[in-house]
C-alpha cells in the first residue's frame, strides 16, 4: 500500500521561492574595496528569474551545461539558482586550475555560455584556442577593451534588461543541477554530476541540528570559493534557511575577511583550513584590532585543522572552530563536529582531541571502514579501515568516466584511512595513496603533519613517504619555518609524541608547499620535487 502523500518534486527552485517569499528582506553582502553592496533575497530571485530569461535568448535549454568562472559574489549567486532552477547544469569552474585542466573540464562538460569576472577573463583567453563548445560569453562587469571574444556581453546589461520569469518549470528530481570536477591530483579532473534531489537534500542536512545547524539567525562569511563543491553546499543551506549570506567579492585578503566578520557582524565563518591560518595571522599582525565578538564558529574544511589552530581560535578569540569530512563525491558534507558548549572546554586537551575529530555523520549518511578485502570493522576508537559512504548526496559514478574501481557493493570508496570512536565520531588518519609503510608498520603522514604544525616556529609542513632500502619507505618532512628551528629541534618535537620509528629520519626546510587548486596539499608534487619515484633511491637531508 502506499501512501497518500504529495509527490512534490525536490528541486533547487524550492530554495529560491522560500528564501524570496519566507525571508525577502534578507540580505546578500558582497564586499568590495568602492563599498559592500548589499541585496535583499527579493531582489536577488527577480534578478535570477531576469537571468533564466537571458540565458534562454541565448539559447539555453535543459540539460545543457553553463560554465561560471567567477569569485564569490551576488552576481555568482544569481547563476547558482538560474542555471539550475530553468533545468540546465552549473558548471563552477576552477580558475586555479592550470591551463590544460581547464580547458579539459570545459570542453569536458561541453559548456556553452561562460559567465566570467572581469578579471579572470585572462584564464579563458588563455585557452580559447582549445575550446571546441562556447559560444557565447557573459562578462560580470565591465567588458575590457580589446577582449578578443567575438560573441561577448555586459552581463548587467542583459540582466537588467530582460523580463523576469515567473513560474520556473517542474522536471524530474533525479535531473543533474550542477557538476564540479576533482581537482585532478591522480589524473585528469573527474566531473561529478549533482542533482536536484541531492542538492536540496545536502542543503537540509546542513541546517539539522548536530551538523552546521544553519538557520534564520546567522550571518555567514562564505569565504570557500564558490567555484568548487557548490562553496560546500552553504549557498543554498543559507538560502533555505533565510541566513544572511556575507560573500568577500574579488581576491579578498585575509585582513578583509576580518574586516567583514567585523563590519557585519558575522556569527559563522567558513573557509579553508589555509584561509583560517592566515585571517590568524593577520589578526595577530594588526595587534588583534579586529572585533570578533559576533563570531561563535570557524567553520574550517579542505583538510584537518590542527589541535593548536583549534586552541588559539578558542583562547585568543572565544571562537570554536567545527570541521567535518567530505569530497567533492560527496557533495562535500558527510560528517560535521559539533561546536562545544563553551569555547573555553578546548583548553582541556581531552576536549580537544574530541573537538579534533571530523564528527559524526550527517542526518541519511551512512558510513563504514573496511578492511582490504571489505569487511567491516569495529568502531573501536584503535582499529583503522579503508573509509565508505552512502548517501542520497553521494556520487554513483563520474560523468563520462566509467570507474569499476569506485564503488564496491553500493558503497562509495572514499581512499581515506580512518578510525571511528564508540561515540561516534570520527578521525582521518591519512589518505590510503599517502600512508607510509616502513618495516611492515603503517606511519600516518597526517599526524605527523598535525604535530609539526603544532610547533610554535612551524608555519607549513608536509610528510611523504621515501624509497628506503632497508624499511621500504621512510617518512620524510618538508617544513616552512616561521623562526629559528633545526630539524634536530623538530624530530625530538615528534619524538615525544610518537613511537621511534614514525620521527622522520630527514628534515627538509623549504620555501613554500605545493598545494593544489582546492588549498589541499599537493603530494604528488611534492614527491616530484623531490625527485621520488617507484625505483628513487633515498632522499638524505
Amino acid at each position: 500500500m502506499d501512501g497518500l502523500m504529495m509527490d512534490r518534486q525536490l528541486l533547487v527552485s524550492r530554495l529560491l521561492w522560500r528564501a524570496e517569499r519566507v525571508f525577502p528582506d534578507r540580505e546578500v553582502i558582497t564586499g568590495a574595496a568602492a563599498g559592500d553592496e548589499r541585496f535583499t533575497y527579493a531582489q536577488l530571485g527577480d534578478r535570477v528569474r531576469r537571468l533564466v530569461t537571458v540565458l534562454r535568448d541565448l539559447g539555453i535549454g535543459p540539460g545543457d551545461r553553463v560554465l561560471s568562472l567567477a569569485w564569490n559574489s551576488r552576481r555568482h549567486l544569481e547563476a547558482y539558482f538560474a542555471v539550475p532552477c530553468m533545468g540546465a547544469v552549473l558548471h563552477t569552474g576552477n580558475h586555479r586550475l592550470s591551463p590544460e585542466q581547464l580547458a579539459y573540464t570545459i570542453n569536458h562538460a561541453g559548456d556553452r555560455v561562460v559567465l566570467v569576472d572581469p578579471d579572470l577573463l585572462g584564464s579563458l583567453e588563455a585557452v580559447r584556442d582549445r575550446l571546441h563548445t562556447v559560444e557565447t560569453v557573459l562578462v560580470l562587469g565591465a567588458v575590457p577593451t580589446g577582449c578578443g571574444w567575438e560573441n561577448v556581453h555586459p552581463y548587467d546589461d542583459l540582466v537588467e534588461h530582460a523580463a523576469p520569469v515567473r513560474d520556473l518549470p517542474e522536471f524530474p528530481e533525479t535531473t543533474a543541477a550542477a557538476v564540479c570536477y576533482t581537482s585532478g591530483t591522480t589524473g585528469d579532473p573527474k566531473g561529478v554530476l549533482y542533482s536536484h534531489r541531492s542538492t536540496v537534500l545536502h542543503a537540509l542536512a546542513l541546517c539539522a541540528a548536530g551538523s552546521a545547524a544553519i538557520d534564520p539567525d546567522e550571518r555567514v562569511l562564505l569565504a570557500t570559493p564558490m567555484s568548487h563543491v557548490n562553496a560546500w553546499g552553504v549557498p543554498y543551506a543559507a538560502a533555505l534557511a533565510g541566513a544572511t549570506l556575507i560573500l568577500p567579492g574579488t581576491h579578498p585578503r585575509p585582513e578583509d575577511l576580518l574586516r567583514l566578520i567585523r563590519q557585519h557582524g558575522a556569527s559563522t565563518a567558513v573557509a579553508a583550513v589555509t584561509v583560517g591560518t592566515m585571517m590568524r595571522r593577520a589578526w595577530e599582525t594588526a595587534g588583534g584590532v579586529h572585533d570578533l565578538a559576533t563570531l561563535r564558529r570557524l567553520w574550517l574544511g579542505g583538510s584537518a585543522p590542527s589541535p593548536t589552530e583549534i586552541e588559539w581560535w578558542s583562547r585568543t578569540a572565544g571562537v570554536c572552530v567545527v570541521n567535518g569530512w567530505g569530497m567533492t563525491e560527496t557533495s562535500p558534507m558527510a560528517m560535521f563536529s559539533s561546536a562545544a558548549e563553551r569555547p573555553g572546554e578546548l583548553q582541556d586537551p581531552a576536549v580537544l582531541d574530541v573537538q579534533a575529530r571530523q564528527g559524526r555523520p550527517l542526518p541519511l549518511v551512512e558510513i563504514r571502514i573496511v578492511d582490504a578485502e571489505g569487511a567491516e570493522l569495529p568502531w573501536d576508537g584503535e582499529t583503522t579501515g579503508e573509509l565508505e559512504v552512502m548517501a542520497s548526496w553521494a556520487a554513483s559514478g563520474y560523468l563520462e568516466r566509467p570507474d569499476p574501481d569506485s564503488h564496491r557493493d553500493g558503497w562509495l570508496r572514499t581512499g581515506d584511512v580512518a578510525v571511528f570512536h564508540p561515540d561516534g565520531t570520527m578521525q582521518v588518519k591519512d589518505r590510503t595513496k599517502d600512508l607510509v609503510k616502513s618495516g611492515g608498520e603503517w606511519i600516518s603522514s597526517v599526524e605527523l603533519e598535525n604535530a609539526l604544525l603544532g610547533h610554535p616556529e612551524v608555519e607549513d609542513a608536509v610528510v611523504v613517504a621515501v624509497p628506503d632500502p632497508t624499511w621500504v619507505e621512510r617518512p620524510v618532512a618538508c617544513v616552512v619555518a616561521a623562526g629559528n628551528v633545526t630539524g634536530d629541534d623538530l624530530r625530538s618535537h615528534l619524538a615525544e609524541r610518537f613511537p621511534r620509528f614514525w620521527v622522520p629520519d630527514t628534515v627538509l626546510f623549504v620555501e613554500t608547499i605545493p598545494r593544489t587548486s582546492v588549498g589541499k596539499l599537493d603530494k604528488k608534487r611534492v614527491r616530484a620535487e623531490l625527485g621520488i619515484t617507484d625505483d628513487s633511491a633515498p632522499v638524505t637531508s
